[in-house]
């Protein structure tokens, strides 16, 4: 009661302030409030557990019990025990006064006994999607320190359009630690509702860090913003500061100037009407931004204009498999990259990758790049592999399932030749993990003795059946005819999708080569693959196919082996179709917001790159190659009628299916192109890297709102953003410089625009950018 009751001093005390500051009172609530309307505080509920769970439920194995061991307000709080995985909390089902698609606050108040020094806590949001598939979203995050208590609160959060079934519950990142629940409340967006010191999960007392570590609104630099720093900052607008370094303290909205508006944000943070300082948007010196890029040279990019393919280009990618979770299409592929040789020169692609790429896109021409997932430990080329036991990370695929109430996502690969793995997550984009220690599939495995090559996983989980089926095997062993490799196999996996439930069944597949892919489509499941290289010219049950053509056979029962019909040729070889100069295929057939896919590999790119730079790459014969055989993931449109599949390759690609919103947060590694030179760094959270003359491309930006101000968050020394549509050196809308490290850096645009663009970020020097907005 400590902490609340100085809260409620500190309120008080702004109650002697001008009439610029409302008067706000705070009930201390010891009963459950549940509101059909908002009440005066804007509160649809308020639960205190004051000697009972307030209609709250247990998730999983846990329990929850109202206790007086500790609690934030009053004399009990809720109890949550006996939990053996993080998802494992309590929860609460929102009212029919909570409507999808509408913005409301949320505050939760957590604390725990036991356990590390610290932990990390969500509170989530549990609904089912218009599709019928349950989701799963984090309205906030916040790392709690033992002993102590935290606010999870975010005071503008949209629950989802078309959202049903919506229940709000605290859970853990990963521990199983028991912990203590109170003062959960439901508001009106925007309503600022009191935490642990006054504060709030997105800023809390410690407002945010100016530059050079100042706590921003903290002028008496006594560790807290409270009423005293009004009284200072009131002060200070009357008489000056004699402290510089407070003067910066209460420039809070960081425009280089102490001013009125100053005073106002302050008081309306003490007060939580906002729960962050905004920053002001600053003037630009046109004149000094234009002449940082007089002598730019523009770099280059070997995806031309016009161009959707390769998907990215900041690494090569082969082999690519794919998942769709929460309206994004998840591309996971072989990370193929530059081979050298003892002698120091490239050397042609030997396949030595211990890492998958993974890409995702909402618009099927904007791909958010989240790095290199380390898979394989035993790689010379891969660094805190998750799979001890690997050598290699070839051809992924995933999917993901619900398992206990949750999502998981689970991604197999080739170990070389030599097996099939498995790694988890609890997103699509990792921290992967290893569950099994071991191959889910080798060549020890019930019927796999003879599989030539234990690799190229391809997998599909049909929730309304509830059953997911693995494809993979390849290759021949010497004197097998070619015609019949017999080196296909399919299993059915467990529920767990970790283990197998059964034998691998042997298919009867012509002219198998390698390269596994399933999709079902209505009760007829597909299963495509790339024909050998000994086919010539050859027609079976009226489809014909040649050398390293994509085939697909059909069935309706994927365990019986006779059922399976080859049934069409979905994608010729990229050399027959002249994107590159042939080679060796692996693809999959995707469906994604109402439309089929096909994404193959293709040597594209490196072709473009090798001649370019002149780069001397040598085969294994000592001949210089002109591709390397290193390979570039592209997308095309695939045609689905009467039950056949076609797709035909090209360097255009696909069309943007829905423009981009540049008024939320945009990560910097989402773009549809990039000059030759731009760098992805680090794994989830990633990060790009630019030099002078570098630039990053992202299309279909929808200006509905126009353009007011331009945020980037990034790192430089002085080095100038340049933000521009239509090309490098097309109209300016404006310029953002960066100082120091990183931070966000908020300017005035010097011109609008309106409609959908092509917008361009150029840098006049060496610069490190997280994420962009436009106001």
């Amino acid at each position: 009661m400590k902490k609340h009751k100085k809260i409620l001093a500190v309120l008080m005390a702004l109650s002697c302030f001008s009439a610029a500051v409302p008067q706000y009172t705070v009930p201390v609530t010891t009963q459950a409030a549940v509101y059909d309307q908002p009440n005066n505080y804007g509160w649809y509920f308020n639960f205190g557990f004051e000697g009972t769970t307030d209609g709250f439920s247990a998730r999983g194995s846990a329990s929850i019990a109202s206790s007086s061991d500790t609690a934030f307000v009053g004399s009990s709080s809720l109890y949550v025990s006996n939990r053996t995985s993080a998802w494992q909390g309590a929860s609460y089902k929102l009212g029919s006064n909570f409507k999808a698609g509408t913005e409301y606050s949320f505050s939760a108040i957590v604390s725990y006994l036991d356990g590390y020094d610290t932990d990390t806590f969500h509170l989530t949001l549990q609904y089912d999607g218009s599709d019928g598939t349950t989701y799963y979203d984090k309205i906030a995050t916040e790392t709690v320190t033992k002993g102590q208590w935290t606010q999870l609160a975010n005071t503008n959060y949209k629950l989802p359009s078309g959202a049903s079934n919506m229940q709000i519950y605290v859970e853990t990142d990963s521990s199983t630690t028991s912990f203590y629940i109170d003062e959960v409340i439901g508001a009106v967006a925007g309503t600022g509702i009191l935490g642990p010191e006054g504060g709030s999960s997105s800023s809390g007392s410690s407002g945010k860090t100016g530059k050079g570590g100042m706590l921003l609104g903290d002028i008496n630099f006594d560790g807290d913003i409270d009423a005293m720093d009004i009284v200072l900052s009131e002060r200070g607008m009357l008489r000056g500061f004699d402290d510089k370094n407070a003067e910066k303290a209460a420039d809070v909205d960081q425009s280089g100037v102490f001013e009125n508006e100053d005073v106002d944000l302050l008081k309306q943070f003490i007060t939580n009407r906002i729960t962050e300082f905004p920053v002001a948007a600053k003037a630009v010196d046109v004149s000094a931004m234009e002449a940082k890029f007089k002598n730019i040279n523009i770099r280059k990019s070997y995806k031309y204009d016009g161009e959707n393919n390769p998907i990215s280009t900041t690494r090569f990618g082969a082999d690519p498999g794919w998942m769709v979770y929460d309206g994004r299409l998840y591309i996971y592929t072989t990370n193929d990259a530059f081979e050298t040789r003892s002698d120091g020169q490239y050397q042609e692609n030997t396949y030595n990758s211990g890492t998958i790429n993974c890409l995702s896109t909402a618009d099927m021409v904007n791909w958010t790049d989240h790095g290199a997932i380390p898979i394989a430990a035993r790689n010379g080329r891969t660094q805190n592999g998750c799979c001890s036991w690997a050598s290699a990370a070839w051809a992924p695929d995933a999917c993901w399932k619900m398992i206990n109430g949750k999502p998981k996502f689970f991604l197999y690969f080739a170990n070389s030749g030599g097996g099939i793995g498995v790694v988890t997550a609890d997103s699509p984009t990792g921290p992967w993990s290893d569950p099994l220690g071991h191959a889910l599939l080798s060549h020890n495995s019930p019927n796999c003795s003879n599989v030539e090559w234990m690799f190229d996983p391809g997998v599909y989980y049909d929730e309304n059946t509830n059953e997911a089926y693995l494809f993979f095997g390849g290759g021949r062993k010497n004197g097998v005819p070619a015609a019949t490799p017999g080196t296909g196999r399919v299993v059915k996996l467990g529920n767990d999708m970790i283990s197998l439930a059964g034998t691998p069944v042997s298919m009867n597949i012509p002219y198998l080569f390698e390269d596994s892919s399933v999709i079902k489509i209505g009760d007829t499941w597909y299963y495509s693959y790339c024909s050998n290289w000994n086919v010539g010219n050859q027609t079976i049950n009226g489809v014909n196919f040649g050398n390293a053509d994509i085939l697909y056979m059909t069935s309706k029962t994927p365990l019986d082996a006779n059922s399976w019909k080859l049934s069409g040729n979905v994608f010729k070889n990229t050399g027959s179709q002249r994107i590159d100069n042939g080679g060796n295929n692996h693809h999959s057939i995707i469906y994604f917001k109402g439309k089929y896919y096909v994404a193959y590999h293709s040597r594209q790119y490196a072709i473009r790159k090798i001649k370019a730079e002149n780069i001397k790459v040598y085969s294994s014969n000592g001949q210089l190659s002109a591709d390397g055989n290193y390979r570039s993931t592209q997308i095309n449109e695939c045609t689905f009628n009467n039950g056949k599949l076609s797709c035909s390759g090209d360097m255009k690609g696909v069309s943007q299916i829905e423009w981009l919103n540049p008024y939320t947060t945009v990560q910097a590694e989402t773009m549809s192109n990039q000059s030759d030179d731009v760098q992805v760094n680090g794994l989830r959270n990633t990060t790009v890297s630019m030099k002078s003359g570098s630039w990053l491309k992202v299309s279909g930006v929808n200006f509905s709102k126009g353009v007011n101000t331009i945020t980037i968050k990034g790192s430089g020394s002085g080095t100038v953003i340049k933000v521009c549509t239509g090309s490098p050196s097309g109209d300016v809308i404006g310029y953002v410089e960066l100082n120091g490290s990183m931070s966000e850096n908020t300017v005035a645009a010097i011109n609008s625009v309106s409609g959908q663009k092509d917008l361009y970020f150029v840098a006049s020097g060496n610069a490190t950018l997280d994420s962009w907005s436009i106001g």
